[in-house]
């Protein structure tokens, strides 16, 4: 008998909303409706009044396109933004860009190199223009790249610190300090780029192995309080040839034993009195150094590193002729007596003061023919080296320090392109070399290690890897070199000019034993939220041991430092009516108000021109981007904006930049720091756990991942990975995200589905709902709590993975397994299809406003596919989730249902697999229980239904306990395709579909 077709009275879901994503093709029509009805405008004007919360953007550089670091910090930041939104809050975003600065300059100037013109001979003002245009090009190429991220925010009107308003704000801070007496102008050795004639900070200064030249040079001593020492000679190490022509003095350890040690030859084997004498004669014509019975000033516990340093120069001597198959130089402390007077053999380092010694190329005179003196340096060590250093206080901080505490003054010998000065005799022979750090001039070979080797001075010469400075940004080789600066204390007492926003604050109370900068920032830090936590230490480290603040740059595109110095005194002018007019002109006409010909008008009647020196150098860009706070928060410029922040966002590496420099610069002026919480995220790695190198082919270009998969699995990978470490990304992870990306897409489209026609008036209460209906509501008050917590840890890791594991493992292998068959095939108005249809509706308004911050594209998709006159999903706020809902002990017994769903498929798998049943509709389930409660507990359930078999039998049984499988023997509803007994052979429907289909 033929059985009617009962296809069309199943109940299946109905959708339009595509499984394939196409989400490269969907994405920009998204956002240009977006743009089209005012998304950002409307969400703040929805948000007015409310709690607010403000996220301030650290400014990107102008320059060059979105990166893979750029899509990662500014998806996190749209994560927080948004979820904070969606509870509610008024969380506004201003995105903003640092325009100013040296690798803009470098750009615009290649232009005049490529047209063999110099950039000097072009007017000042016309050259910061071509830096303004291009940084503005670039503000515009990024603008369009980071909106393509799906990132909601004021991108009509970012924060540029080249906004005249900006370099005005920026000039009025500088003028704080100044006021305040936190500015100073000295000589110290800084971070100096030779190539881009400029200081540098330390946050602009990234560390590379180099190989550079290690050399080894004799100092004669000359003069001594010990006897013994003069004649001999003092042995300094160092990895900077360059430095030797402006060496003043020598340092020693105070508490370091020095050994007065013996240079002898030694030779392998007997060897005759002719040929030994033979040797030394090779030896000596090599080594001008060499000669019998030299002595050597060396730290004791160096003695043996220095030796096989010094044997290197016996390798290309050949002696073979004569005999000797080996020779080898070997130090060791005088031990005999000399004239029945036991010489001298170890010497502790404070006997040394006094001792003077001459400069290796004395022989020229001038400069170098001045005894060099020995100083005494905590800082001296036998970690390496020789226990003796050479002090150039012109290209050390330490060797500064040290020398002018003696009286020593640097001698500005090295000009900003890194060459020697031309204009004193005693540099003129290093002319033509090029720079100080080229290998020309510093090579074994070059030209100071000759000098040093004709002068009888140069022991040992070789090559040595180490790690070297290098600036951030031209990737290029830097030096310490002394030239005035100006500076910012760190450790000066001062009255800050608090202005009240953080004086009241009793975290923030004056230190009784005085207030200086770093006092008050390592409070400040104490103070603040930092995620991960040990960016706390990170920081604190940074701040407890920095120097004294370097704002001063020798170059032309960035704001000026606006000061007056007199002639006479050296001091800046400190006048209220001067800096309000040089604020007003800055603000009127940006940074090219700071010029000679308004330098008259600046200064006003009260002051005489002739008296003052205007300052040329220009501000620090981290000065410039430490100020945003200022300029962006405080301003009241974005209104819906406060300061202070209660977030900054940024890469670990801002540690030592944008937090920094923001914490000093507000603390500075307002007295604690310009954020409540600081969240830092690592660095992105390729696939095998390698730094991304253009050199390696390894990097990911996130415009490239855009056009293939699209921005939402880009944000779903962001906030997938623990951005708190370095993390990865590559092909492979992102088929893993994008495989997850389906099985969230596919759950949409299941819940869209299977809520097509659904109403209010098919809603039913909770206390209606069967126990698996209620559970679902339990898991999501559960989850809600979840969420709420990884939100307000910016734990997005967290928070992604628990919507996806309730999601794959909670809904679609679990419930919706269970009740496909009641969606399918129970009646329209049966209690437990609407108690289902209730608990999806609420499960699509709660992961669909859940995940909109994360997949933006796709849940704006969903949304409008369900509701489509129903506005913008990113309007929403978090979904209504009651936490009454909330059961524990119903979670105990569907969380052991699950457990014997489990035990009974291992069981069932193998039936199917042994073709025993074809699926598990088909297989019977006999269960023997010895304990009362838990028979109590499975008779009360629809076992059946949830095992999805055709019969479950739960017997109580005196002793043991079991389970056993098995077919059902029942027939098989053309309908619901349920084995029961019911199924009546004509219609071949059970009694349930039979009463459906016939309503």
């Amino acid at each position: 008998m033929t059985l009617p077709d009962y296809r069309s009275t199943v109940f299946l879901p109905k959708t339009d909303f595509p499984m394939k994503a196409g989400l490269p093709e969907k994405e920009p029509t998204i956002l240009a409706k977006w743009r089209a009805d005012g998304l950002y405008e409307r969400l703040r004007e929805s948000r007015q009044g409310r709690e607010t919360f403000t996220l301030h953007d650290g400014p990107p550089y102008a320059n060059g396109d979105m990166h893979i670091g750029h899509a990662l910090n500014h998806i996190l930041k749209d994560l927080v933004v948004r979820t904070q939104s969606l509870l509610g809050k008024d969380a506004p975003y201003v995105p903003g860009w640092d325009c100013h600065g040296l690798p803009i300059e470098w750009k615009v100037e290649e232009k005049y190199r490529a047209k063999k013109l110099n950039k000097d001979e072009v007017p000042a003002k016309e050259f910061r223009a071509e830096c303004r245009a291009y940084a503005q090009s670039w503000v515009d190429v990024q603008r369009e790249q980071l909106k393509r991220l799906g990132i909601n925010g004021d991108w009509d009107h970012p924060y540029l610190t080249m906004d005249f308003q900006a370099e005005a704000t920026i000039v009025s801070e500088l003028l704080k300090f100044a006021d305040s007496g936190q500015l100073y102008r000295g000589a110290k050795p800084v971070m100096w780029s030779p190539v881009e004639k400029t200081a540098l900070a330390e946050a602009e200064i990234e560390y590379e192995d180099i190989i550079s030249t290690q050399v080894d040079v004799a100092f004669e001593i000359v003069e001594a309080p010990i006897e013994e020492l003069i004649g001999s000679y003092a042995v300094i190490w160092t990895t900077t040839p360059w430095t030797i022509p402006v060496n003043q003095a020598l340092a020693y350890g105070p508490d370091v034993e020095y050994a007065l040690a013996d240079l002898w030859l030694g030779f392998d084997g007997d060897v005759s009195d002719d040929a030994s004498s033979e040797a030394m004669a090779r030896v000596a014509d090599v080594v001008p150094w060499f000669a019998d019975g030299q002595l050597f000033l060396i730290a004791q516990p160096l003695l043996e590193a220095v030796n096989a340093r010094l044997n290197a120069a016996l390798a290309s001597i050949d002696v073979t002729d004569l005999g000797i198959t080996g020779m080898r130089f070997a130090l060791a402390a005088v031990t005999d007596e000399d004239g029945g007077q036991v010489r001298v053999s170890t010497i502790k380092g404070s006997d040394l003061a006094g001792t003077l010694a001459r400069h290796p190329l004395h022989h020229l005179g001038g400069f170098y023919a001045t005894p060099r003196p020995f100083l005494p340096g905590d800082f001296v060590t036998t970690d390496a080296g020789t226990g003796l250093v050479h002090m150039a206080p012109d290209h050390g901080e330490d060797d500064f320090t040290l020398c002018k505490a003696h009286g020593i003054d640097p001698v500005f010998a090295v000009l900003g392109d890194g060459t020697y000065r031309t204009d004193r005799p005693d540099w003129l022979w290093l002319q033509g070399q090029g720079n100080v750090i080229s290998d020309k001039l510093n090579a074994p070979d070059g030209a100071i290690c000759s000098a040093l080797r004709e002068a009888g001075a140069l022991l040992a010469a070789d090559k040595f890897q180490h790690s070297y400075p290098h600036s951030w940004r031209s990737k290029k080789k830097v030096i310490y070199r002394c030239t005035p600066q100006w500076f910012i204390p760190m450790d000066q007492d001062v009255e800050l000019p608090w202005d009240g926003r953080g004086g009241s604050d009793s975290a923030y109370d004056t230190d009784p034993e005085g207030t200086t900068l770093r006092k008050t920032a390592m409070r400040a830090i104490a103070h603040t939220r930092f995620i991960p936590e040990k960016g706390r230490n990170r920081l604190g480290s940074m701040v407890e041991g920095r120097p004294d603040w370097v704002i001063s740059r020798q170059r032309a595109w960035g704001v000026p430092i606006t000061l007056f110095v007199d002639r006479a005194t050296g001091k800046y002018l400190s006048d209220p009516q001067v800096n309000a007019r040089i604020v007003a002109a800055v603000r009127e006409q940006g940074v090219d108000a700071w010029s000679e010909a308004a330098a008259a008008d600046l200064l006003g009647p009260d002051h005489d021109l002739a008296d003052y020196e205007r300052v040329t150098d220009i501000l620090d860009v981290w000065f410039d981007s430490g100020c945003t706070h200022a300029f962006v928060l405080a301003s009241g410029r974005w209104p819906d904006l406060k300061w202070p922040a209660d977030l900054y966002l940024e890469g670990s590496d801002q540690h030592r930049g944008w937090f920094q420099s923001s914490l000093l610069q507000s603390c500075g002026t307002r007295g604690r720091a310009p954020y409540n919480a600081v969240l830092t995220h690592g660095f992105t790695m390729d696939q095998s756990g390698r730094k991304m190198s253009k050199s390696l082919g390894n990097t990911t270009n996130p415009l490239d991942l855009m056009r293939e998969y699209g921005a939402d699995i880009l944000r779903l990978w962001a906030a997938t990975v623990d951005f708190t470490e370095d993390h990865r990304i590559g092909k492979e992870i992102l088929a893993g995200v994008a495989d997850q990306y389906r099985k969230l897409r596919n759950t949409f489209r299941y819940l869209l589905g299977a809520l097509e026609g659904f109403d209010a008036s098919e809603r039913v209460g909770p206390e209606h709902m069967p126990e698996l209906e209620r559970w679902v509501l339990h898991r999501l008050a559960v989850i809600d709590s979840e969420l709420r917590v990884a939100v307000g840890n910016y734990d997005f890791n967290t928070y992604v993975t628990t919507i996806s594991t309730f999601v794959n493992n909670d809904l679609s292998a679990f419930v919706f397994d269970i009740r496909k068959d009641s969606l399918y095939c129970d009646g329209v108005h049966d209690p437990k299809r609407r108690a289902y249809r209730t608990v999806l509706d609420t499960l699509f308004q709660a992961l669909t406003r859940w995940l909109a911050p994360v997949l933006v594209f796709t849940a704006e998709e969903v949304w409008g596919t369900l509701n489509p006159d129903g506005g913008s999903v990113h309007l929403l706020e978090w979904p209504a989730i009651d936490s009454g809902w909330r059961d524990d002990a119903l979670s105990a017994r569907i969380g052991r249902l699950r457990v014997l769903r489990d035990t009974v498929y291992l069981q069932l798998e193998v039936l199917r697999r042994d073709k025993v049943i074809g699926s598990f509709l088909e297989a019977g389930v006999d269960i023997q229980v010895a304990d009362e409660d838990r028979f109590v507990e499975l008779s009360g359930v629809d076992l059946a239904e949830m095992l999805i078999v055709g019969r479950v039998l739960v017997q109580k049984t005196d002793g043991g306990e079991g389970l056993s499988v098995g077919p059902v023997g029942d027939e098989k509803c053309a309908r619901c395709w349920r084995h029961l007994p019911d199924v009546v052979p004509e219609t071949g429907l059970c009694s349930r579909c039979a009463e459906v289909v016939a309503a």
